[in-house]
């Protein structure tokens, strides 16, 4: 009997080719050299987002102050009180445009007279405002979202700026907004509109089987005043509006 031989096998396996093996490696690499670069550039991106949104932010909040400023010095200019809430009482050499003590310098009313003086003057104005007082805007309210109209509005003379009328002061650490008046678009404005109740409104009898003996309305004269205060933020564009109704109440016996 006869066996056939065995089949051989070789006693040794081929070897992979070591430039083939250098060549995956190369493309392992620049994958992940790859994705870190778009990682990173991803990551910057997102700071740079962040810091866009942060710093819009930290300017509207800062040009809202600012607002807020205006309408409280509006205040005061109502009241004839200075940033201390005493008596304002003009510097000497300002020209009377501090506590608006000037002969020719409208001022908010004290007696009914007064108000139908302050409101015959304005009249006679092309703008219907002087030196931060105006006459109730008859047309559009928003007048801000004129251009035209803000630019012959923001003019000093006809709107006010911070501490115009109150001598009130910005200081070298406040707010850096309203120490800002290179340019009309720049720091912020305030106008007060005056706008007067008719005198025998109390007895209009607007409610049927209604009492006579309405209780008087705790104001001399009877104004109303809507104070309108823009400020403008460092960036371009960015622009904060405030509305407020104030009634300057009787003072106490």
């Amino acid at each position: 009997m006869t066996f056939r031989d065995a089949p051989r096998f070789p006693t040794t396996l081929p070897v992979p080719s070591k430039a083939r093996e250098r060549g995956i490696s190369l493309f392992v690499v620049i994958v992940f050299v790859m994705l870190s670069m778009l990682l990173a550039l991803w990551a910057s991106r997102t700071s740079l987002f962040s810091e866009w949104i942060v710093g819009n932010d930290t300017d509207y909040q800062r040009a809202f102050e600012a607002a807020q400023a205006l309408i409280q010095d509006a205040e005061l200019d109502i009241r004839e009180e200075n940033a201390k809430g005493a008596l304002c009482a003009a510097p000497a050499g300002d020209g009377g445009r501090v506590c608006r003590k000037g002969a020719a310098m409208p001022r908010p009313p004290l007696e009914a007279q007064e108000t139908i003086q302050l409101l015959a003057y304005l009249q006679s104005q092309a703008t219907g405002c002087k030196d931060g007082l105006c006459l109730k805007r008859s047309g559009d309210q928003d007048f801000w979202n004129d251009p035209a109209t803000l630019q012959a509005m923001a003019v000093d003379g006809i709107g006010a700026r911070f501490g115009d009328y109150t001598g009130a002061k910005t200081g070298n650490n406040s707010n850096p907004i309203l120490s800002n008046t290179s340019s009309a678009t720049a720091g912020g404005w305030y106008w007060v509109e005056v706008l007067p109740y008719v005198e025998n409104g109390g007895n209009a009898g607007l409610i049927s089987n209604a009492p006579a003996n309405y209780l008087p309305l705790h104001m001399v004269p009877n104004v109303v005043y809507r104070i309108t205060a823009i400020a403008y933020g460092l960036k371009p564009g960015s622009m904060v509006v405030l509305q407020q109704s104030y009634a300057r109440r009787k003072a106490a016996d």
